[in-house]
Formats: C-alpha cells, sequence, structure tokens
C-alpha cells in the first residue's frame, strides 16, 4: 500500500467521535443506564410512559433476536419534567438529564410531521447524539407507515449507538445495476415489491405503473417502490424494519454494494451488521446461551429537579498572577456574569472558595432578583491564599449543599483552578458516590492535569482558558441548564477583545433578532481604566457610561447594563474611547434569552470529535446551528482553535457535503483539524454570522426511519396516507452567536521539540457526480486540500469502468482519463471537469473515481463512486431491460414475440405492460429508444420524448 492511502486509512478508521458522554453501559448483554428524556414543553400525559414502556419492551426482544442473542435492553430511565406533578414512584435523578439523554421525547417545531429520527452526524462507527420521538408518534396506534415502534426504535438505536446509515435514499429512490436493470435503492434486493404512481385529484387517488425518463434511464421522479406485506426476505432493519419477515441486518453476503445509499457512502459499501460487528460492544460480548426466556425491561421513573449549582473557586497564591490583569479579577469578572446573566432564575446558588483549606461562602441561595445575585457575587474572593487542596474544595462544596437540606445527587460544581494538585485522585470515590455532576475549569497552563477526569467521570462540561481574556467569560456562559428548555436558557451574541490604543476611540455592532431579546445584557471590561462607552439601539435611543453598573468594592475592571424589557430587533451600535494614556485591553460580551417560550431562538452547539487526541491523527470541528429541532443553513460558521501557548488557528466550517461533513445542508457545519502547536490543552470557541444571503431553516430530516407509502397484500396496493409535503426551507432570521465548544488535550507531540505535524494527504472526495451531455461526461465535486481539506491539491487521477469493482478495489487498473489540462483550485471550491469518452454505446453505464495528490505526492483515498448512462434519445442502439418489480426474474422484452404479425396489444400483454393500466387509450409512450428491428417492421415512431406506437398496430 502506498504511503499517503496508509495514512489516510488510518486517519479514517480512527476518528472516533466522543461527541458527549454517555451513562449506558453493557452488562452482561444487557443495556443499562438508557435515559428516555421527556422535553419540559410537552403536557403531562400517562400515557406517553406506559407507550415508552411498551415501545422499549417489544425493542428488546426485536433488538436480542436481530443481533442472534447478543444484545438487550436490561434498564431504562425515563425522566419526566419539573412541570409535571409529584408522585411516589418518582425518584430524584442522579447524573441523568435532558441534555444527555439518548432519547428525548419532544414536539417538532413548526410542527411538520412525527418521523423519528436520529441526530447524527459524525463518521461511519460514530455514535450519535440522540434519538427524537414526538408525543403523537408514541401516542398513535395507526401510523401504519411506520409500524411497531418497538422496530422503528431499533432502527434508531442502530444510528445512534453503533452509527449506521440508512439503506433507502429519498433523494434516489431507484439505480442502474451493472446488469443493467433497474432496482428500487434498498437492501437486500431479496425485498419484493412493486412499482407504482399514486396520482390524486381532490379525494380520488388512482395508482398507475411507472414511466421512465430518456435522460436518465431511472424511472419518473413521482415513481414508489411498494412493498409485498408478505416476504420472504430477512433483512434490513435499515431499509424497512416495518415488513413482518424483516428480523436482521443486512450481512456481508446480503449487502447490496450496488445501492447509492449512506450507508454504502459513507461506510466505504460495507454491510451495517459489518460496522457493527465492528463496536467495542460487540468484540467485548458474546452470543447469550441457554433456553431461559429473556428479562424484560427494568424501568425507573425520575423527575427533574429544580438546578442546583455551587461554584468552587480556586484563590490560591498563583491567582494573583496574570497580564494585564490577575487572574483573580478575571475569575470574579467570569463568575459575577455567571451570577447575574447566565444562571437561570429559581436556581439555587452557592459559593466556596479554597486554597490548601475551603471556606463556604454562601449556602444555596435561590436566584429570584437582583439582589440574590448581588448576595453572592459580593462575597467573590478579593484576596488569594496559600496551597491548592482541589479535594477540599469539592468536600466544601458537597456540605454546601446538603447543610442546605439538598441532596448532591444531581447537583452542579463549577470547578475553577489554575493549580497543580498531586493529591485530586483521592477524592474520585467521593465525587462517583456523590451523584454530583462537575464541570472543570482549567485555568492557565499549570492547573492539574487530572482535572478533566472529574469532569468525564460525571459527565460534567470541561473548559481551558489561557491568553483569551474573554475565555474564563465564555466557559462560564456555556454551562447552561441541563433541562431541555431553551427559552431559559442563556444566548451569547457577542465575546470580542480590543487592543485600544492611547486616546482611540472605536466602533462596533450587534444585531439582535426577531428570536431573541429578553434580559439583555451588554458586558464591558477594561484592563487599566475604565472607557468612554455610548450604546444606541435600532431606533436611536442612546445609552452612555452612566447607564452602566458595576460593583466598585469588588473592584474586577467590569461594568454591565440590563437593556430595559425586550431589545428592539435590529442592528445596535456602540462605540468605546480609551482614556487611558496607554494601549488597554477592553472587551465587549453580550447576552441575552428568548424573545418568546413559543418560539425558539436560534443557537450554536459546538465540540471536537475527541477529547483527545494524538499529534498523528486529525480531529473534527462540528457546530451545529438550529433553531428548535431543525438545522439552520446559509450560516457563516468560524472556529477558533488556541493551544497552551496562545497559538491560534481560525477555521471556515463547510456545511456542503466535502472533507469532513457527512451531509450538505443539514445545519452541521465541520471542518479537519491538524495544525497542533504542541501538547497540552486547546480550547475552541464558533462564531456564526449571517451571510447576505438569506439564512433558512431547513426542515427534513436526515437519518430517520423509512415512511412507508403502502403495501400490496393480497395482490392490491394499500396506500398509507401520503407524508406531508415539507417546503424545502423557510427563512429564518440570526444574529451572531458564539459558543465555546469546551476543551480537549493533544499528546504525543516530538520529544526534541520538533512540532511539525506529520504529513496527512488530501482528504477524500466525497460528493462526487457524474452527468452525460450528449457525449460529453460532466464530472463535479468539491476540492479537498493539499493537507486533508486546506490549502490547494497538486494533482487529480480521474478513473473510470464499466464494473464499479474496478472502482472500488482495483482503481489502478480502471481507464485513466486525461487530466492534463484539470487546474485544481482551493479547497472547498467547486471543481467542474468534461470529457469525452471514447467507444461508449448508448445506454451504457459508466463508474467514475478520483483521487487527489497533494505537493509531496502524498494521495487521497479513492472518492465515492460516481456513475452515469449514456442515454441520447432516438439513437435507438441498445435497451435496457424493461420495467420490472424489484424481486421478480427480468424477462427478455422480446420473449414470445414470433415476428411482425402478432400484434403490439399481444406483445405487450405477454411482457406486462397494458396501456389501459397507464391511462392512455391510444398510445403506449416507451422512454427509451428501441431497436431498429422494432421501428422498421411495427411503424413506430420516435419522438423527442421516447417511442410511440399505435395500439392494435400489426
Amino acid at each position: 500500500m502506498v504511503p499517503g492511502l496508509k495514512v489516510f486509512l488510518f486517519l479514517s478508521l480512527n476518528l472516533l467521535q466522543e461527541v458527549k458522554s454517555s451513562m449506558v453501559s453493557l452488562s452482561n448483554n444487557g443495556y443499562e443506564g438508557v435515559v428516555i428524556a421527556i422535553n419540559p414543553s410537552v403536557p403531562e400525559d400517562e400515557r406517553l410512559i406506559q407507550s415508552i414502556k411498551e415501545m422499549v419492551t417489544q425493542a428488546s426482544t426485536y433488538l436480542f433476536e436481530a443481533t442472534k442473542r447478543r444484545f438487550y435492553f436490561r434498564n431504562v430511565s425515563i425522566l419526566v419534567p419539573m412541570t409535571w406533578k409529584s408522585k411516589s414512584e418518582y425518584l430524584t435523578p442522579k447524573r441523568e438529564s435532558y441534555d444527555k439523554a439518548e432519547v428525548i421525547v419532544a414536539d417538532p417545531y413548526l410542527k411538520y410531521g412525527n418521523n423519528p429520527y436520529t441526530l447524527k452526524y459524525g463518521q461511519c462507527g460514530d455514535r450519535g447524539q440522540y434519538i427524537h420521538f414526538t408525543p403523537n408518534f408514541l401516542l398513535t396506534d395507526n401510523l401504519r407507515m411506520y409500524e411497531p415502534r418497538g422496530r422503528v426504535f431499533v432502527h434508531e438505536w442502530a444510528h445512534l449507538w453503533w452509527g449506521v446509515f440508512d439503506e433507502y435514499n429519498r433523494d434516489r429512490p431507484f439505480y442502474m445495476s451493472e446488469k443493467n436493470t433497474i432496482e428500487a435503492t434498498r437492501c437486500s434486493t431479496h425485498v419484493s415489491g412493486r412499482i407504482m404512481v399514486m396520482e390524486c385529484q381532490g379525494s380520488s387517488c388512482k395508482s398507475r405503473k411507472c414511466w421512465r425518463d430518456s435522460k436518465t434511464g431511472l424511472y419518473e421522479p413521482k415513481c414508489t417502490f411498494i412493498p409485498n406485506k408478505a416476504q420472504a426476505a430477512r433483512d434490513s432493519i435499515m431499509f424497512m424494519q416495518s415488513l413482518d419477515s424483516v428480523n436482521e441486518f443486512c450481512t456481508e453476503k446480503t449487502h447490496n454494494r450496488e445501492a447509492p445509499n449512506l450507508q454504502n457512502k459513507m461506510c466505504n459499501y460495507r454491510s451495517t451488521w459489518d460496522v457493527i460487528k465492528k463496536s467495542a460492544d460487540f468484540q467485548n460480548s458474546s452470543p447469550m446461551i441457554g433456553t431461559e426466556a429473556l428479562p424484560r425491561p427494568a424501568f425507573s421513573l425520575l423527575k427533574f429537579k429544580q438546578r442546583i449549582v455551587c461554584l468552587v473557586l480556586d484563590k490560591s497564591g498563583s491567582m494573583k498572577f496574570g497580564n494585564p490583569i490577575s487572574r483573580l479579577t478575571r475569575m470574579n469578572q467570569a463568575a459575577e456574569l455567571f451570577l447575574i446573566q447566565i444562571i437561570e432564575k429559581g436556581s439555587l446558588v452557592g459559593l466556596v472558595t479554597f486554597d490548601s483549606t475551603a471556606t463556604i461562602r454562601n449556602l444555596l441561595a435561590r436566584m429570584t432578583s437582583e439582589k440574590s445575585y448581588l448576595e453572592i457575587s459580593a462575597n467573590l474572593p478579593r484576596q488569594v491564599g496559600n496551597g491548592t487542596s482541589i479535594c477540599n474544595g469539592l468536600r466544601s462544596g458537597f456540605q454546601a449543599i446538603t447543610s442546605s437540606n439538598q441532596r448532591t445527587s444531581g447537583s452542579e460544581i463549577i470547578l475553577l483552578t489554575d493549580g497543580e494538585d498531586d493529591q485530586i485522585s483521592s477524592c474520585f470515590e467521593e465525587v462517583k458516590s456523590s451523584g454530583a455532576v462537575i464541570h472543570t475549569i482549567a485555568l492557565g497552563p499549570s492547573a492539574a492535569r487530572e482535572l478533566e477526569t472529574l469532569s468525564d467521570m460525571t459527565g460534567g462540561l470541561r473548559f481551558y482558558a489561557n491568553h483569551d481574556v474573554n475565555g474564563l467569560m465564555d466557559a462560564f456562559s456555556g454551562i447552561s441548564s441541563r433541562s431541555g428548555s431553551i427559552s431559559q436558557q442563556a444566548v451569547q451574541l457577542e465575546s470580542k477583545a480590543l487592543n485600544i490604543k492611547g486616546k482611540e476611540l472605536i466602533y462596533g455592532t450587534v444585531l439582535v433578532d426577531s428570536t431573541i431579546g429578553n434580559d439583555t445584557f451588554f458586558v464591558i471590561t477594561w484592563t487599566i481604566q475604565k472607557p468612554e462607552i455610548i450604546l444606541q439601539d435600532p431606533k436611536g435611543k442612546k445609552y452612555t457610561t452612566s447607564d452602566f453598573r458595576g460593583d466598585d468594592k469588588l473592584n474586577i475592571f467590569s461594568v454591565r447594563l440590563r437593556i430595559p424589557g425586550i431589545a428592539e430587533t435590529g442592528t445596535w451600535t456602540y462605540s468605546l474611547f480609551n482614556k487611558a494614556g496607554k494601549s488597554q485591553l477592553l472587551t465587549v460580551t453580550v447576552t441575552t434569552r428568548a424573545r418568546s417560550p413559543t418560539t425558539p431562538p436560534v443557537i450554536v452547539t459546538a465540540h471536537m470529535s475527541q477529547n483527545t487526541a494524538q499529534y498523528t491523527k486529525p480531529m473534527i470541528v462540528y457546530a451545529r446551528v438550529s433553531q428548535g429541532f431543525l438545522p439552520v443553513l446559509g450560516a457563516n460558521v468560524t472556529a477558533t482553535i488556541e493551544a497552551e501557548d496562545g497559538h491560534q488557528v481560525t477555521l471556515e466550517l463547510w456545511d456542503n457535503r466535502a472533507g469532513a461533513d457527512t451531509l450538505k445542508n443539514d445545519g452541521v457545519y465541520s471542518r479537519y483539524f491538524a495544525e497542533y502547536h504542541g501538547n497540552g490543552r486547546y480550547s475552541l470557541k464558533v462564531r456564526v454570522k449571517a451571510r447576505k444571503t438569506a439564512t433558512k431553516v431547513n426542515l427534513k430530516q436526515p437519518n430517520k426511519a423509512l415512511y412507508v407509502p403502502g403495501y400490496v397484500e393480497n395482490d392490491e396496493i394499500i396506500w398509507n396516507p401520503p407524508e406531508p409535503e415539507y417546503p424545502d426551507n423557510t427563512d429564518t432570521s440570526v444574529a451572531g452567536r458564539v459558543n465555546t465548544g469546551g476543551s480537549f488535550t493533544v499528546s504525543g507531540t516530538h520529544p526534541g521539540g520538533d512540532d511539525t505535524p506529520p504529513g496527512f494527504p488530501p482528504s477524500k472526495v466525497t460528493d462526487l457526480e457524474a452527468q452525460f451531455e450528449g457525449d460529453h461526461l460532466h464530472l463535479t465535486w468539491t476540492a479537498p486540500g493539499n493537507v486533508i481539506d486546506k490549502g490547494k491539491v497538486h494533482r487529480y487521477v480521474i478513473r473510470m469502468s464499466k464494473h464499479s469493482l474496478d472502482i472500488e478495489e482495483d482503481f489502478n487498473k480502471a481507464t485513466l482519463v486525461n487530466t492534463h489540462f484539470l487546474i485544481p483550485k482551493e479547497a472547498g471550491s467547486r471543481e467542474n471537469f468534461k470529457f469525452k469518452p471514447e467507444n461508449i454505446e448508448n445506454g451504457a453505464k459508466l463508474y467514475i473515481g478520483i483521487q487527489a495528490f497533494n505537493e509531496a505526492n502524498l494521495r487521497s483515498e479513492v472518492s465515492n463512486i460516481a456513475e452515469a448512462i449514456k442515454s441520447i434519445p432516438g439513437l435507438g442502439t441498445k435497451i435496457p431491460t424493461p420495467i420490472q418489480e424489484p424481486g421478480k426474474k427480468t424477462e427478455s422484452l422480446t420473449k414470445g414475440i414470433q415476428g411482425p404479425k402478432e400484434s403490439f396489444t399481444d406483445f405487450f400483454t405477454k411482457t406486462g405492460f397494458s396501456s389501459k393500466e397507464h391511462g392512455y387509450d391510444y398510445e403506449i409512450r416507451w422512454l427509451l429508444a428501441v431497436p431498429v428491428y422494432f421501428r422498421e417492421n411495427m411503424g413506430i415512431e420516435e419522438t423527442a420524448y421516447g417511442v410511440n406506437f399505435p395500439c392494435g398496430k400489426s
């Protein structure tokens, strides 16, 4: 294997996605710790709980059968909202929460359908984010288009837990096989059915067979595959789990490698069962033996409680250091912002400070007004002490909670420290048994290296701040409620640091869009002298320095302005004048909340593909921009990654199915990252802005169970209600958004200090498309980079074949295309290339692949395989096999034809065609050219659209 390909295959196989911590574990073949959380906006309905139990119980048996007696659901927790009435059977959650749940139950935003789906955007084998079921899906018993809910759950669980993809394709429901037959996109090909169109006028609907498109050689766009209800096929769950006979995943033996579906595209033509077998669960388990009945799942009912947070803040001697202001001051600025602007109203908050010992500054107090916030912020530390004992700080944090008659279980600790502590592991067991969630903030490069272990073992968040003066404020801004109530959470609009010369005046703008405006704060900090401030709203109202308030006693170089009522929609402008005689750093931070509880704001969530990385392996940056549950398209998304030494890398993230991006227009913007700058902690910060073109919400969700249009039962088509028509997009407004994606650590750099990253080849082209335009083949794709997805590749190698396996398994032996005049463009650009294949007859199908080479001659993995059919109406040189039902043996079009004396009526009766069936009394249109034999002997007339021939003509 060539070196470049080896490197990139290694890269692809080792990008394991650690998108969020999970409490799920596998014990003796049973999954434990699965959490199903009900959204706070869902009205109380006990039927939901019963339906969830029935679905999971049914799914457990089906999963056990589908995985060949290997997995089932042992215990599941159902988390109900705080808004539901208390009951004796409701227990207090420990670390279970809505934002970490494997399954969420919530109404769809904008009320578009009840489609169950899995939010998944990682690579093949990566775990997803969550499964989303609507209450209507769980409570309605006549959803024939999905059939048993337990089976749907297993379909979605395979998406979520094993990282497999759908085996259907709504955009390409049919394809031309290498045997020159039209097949439905499915796995396995043993699934049989009919191919029909349903046409409706008002309430009257009728079925007809499908026409073929003379340009593509495939069926018309409205054509649908209708499965037979009675099947012999046993696979696959990722195609159509609703069929009674289907109880397996496609295996190596039954996998349909030709189907143009996401499973083939994302998993390099591997079967779903092969991907599942490579999972850690499968590798570490064996099938159950014995004949005893499978245990029924055990259920725990949990009720979310009010938010309890205790700040545990370091005031050790090293906190006095810092440039241009001390770490203690920066910590107090950020803590005050959290108390006044971030923590949700009604929450209970306490405060502990520590050095070698710890002190409870405030027991838990309910945050109901500005007075309650200020009572705690007044006790933020002003002096430093000596030594660092993180365990003493944590123990006092637990004590502050229990002394306030609350349980540590389910409570949150925000732990901030800049110091080393070699005793931190001594309290790991106490932390585990407490049931508390520990969010950690490492300040500076010397913070204890074991700090992140506390977050990882408790499901908490992890942050790192050092040179970025806004880093601590960003970290505290990112610690929102885990209850799922988006309307109560703070949204960060701006986080900017400005180095301003003495006596200099600067201007800036902040956009407030129509989804936000409640509880809006503008915060200004400085390092030498308070600047002169002028803020103007979109209607011209001005606020000046005297309107901004600060706590002079704390001396934390910070003032804030809370906008009365709801902030005006539009552009806010500000000016800052540095009154000091020399340069100083000023920062601007703006937070707000949703304008209305019924209209969710546009939000951004960001993270890296892993919490830890080896220097030899690239990572992926992910940022999801959404409104409610719907993805936001067309935004400008940039990520800034900062190393311990302050070195920063800024990346524009893409949602164009290129490079690291899995799906185009799913609202998930991503990019590879490999520009490491030494070992240690790195921080991630993401900014979102609207482009000049309209920003839109995509109303369609990928990775969902197939909406079955109907079934063939007793030789009759029984149609299900049509799937709701979704508009392609709807406009939305989005102002700037800022989100911290937490921190990650890098190890493995060269011990000699050489931090030059290893050579990485160009990334794989994943969106190659091909189409014949007359005799020429037109290729389009997104350009990869010289190093993964940055820069410009040196050259492309394009090869083609009439057999897909030539491209897939032995690329170098396929026919080489002359690319001498193809000049590569910058990564992320659209590439276009046309050429004329030689000796390609009409009706032939070509498969095309592409490799990119960089200047070091490292080559990318072979691209996705594009295919194109040369179909020129009127040439009549070759007929692909006629329309057939998948699963049925294809008969020759000329079988039974005795010569020109036989009528066309008899001919089409024998071959399964009927003019009456198609709704045409006078002609049958055959949408591909036919052999010369028929034209000369049957009096057939060719048209621009195909071929017309009179019924009954001899």
